[in-house]
């Protein structure tokens, strides 16, 4: 189960949703479940945010999964994670901020 994905819809608000396993890539649908606005209550056109919800990938913009349901991808998959280097790890150069300045 990876909780807490955000699921974002064309000419919608984004969704928090809980999603039983991670998108292949033939699925035509996207299933959710725990449906919620970012404010955490239940979005008006749904009666039961526990039920099971399933989009059709044409209304879907794109979905985010936490990084650490990425990182928790099952063996046959491989998980790409983008994080930030660490400001140890910026090199600045002397000569582009010299530069800066004298314009």
């Amino acid at each position: 189960m990876i909780r807490d994905a955000i699921l974002h819809l064309l000419n919608e608000q984004p969704l928090i949703v809980d999603l039983p396993a991670r998108p292949a890539a033939g699925d035509t649908c996207v299933v959710c479940t725990n449906l919620r606005m970012t404010s955490g209550r239940p979005p008006v056109w749904v009666d039961r945010g526990e039920d099971t919800f399933v989009f059709p990938l044409g209304q879907v913009r794109f979905l985010e999964i936490p990084a650490v349901a990425a990182d928790a991808a099952p063996s046959g998959e491989t998980a790409v994670v983008d994080r930030a280097p660490d400001e140890a790890e910026l090199e600045l150069d002397e000569d582009l901020l010299r530069r800066i300045r004298e314009t």
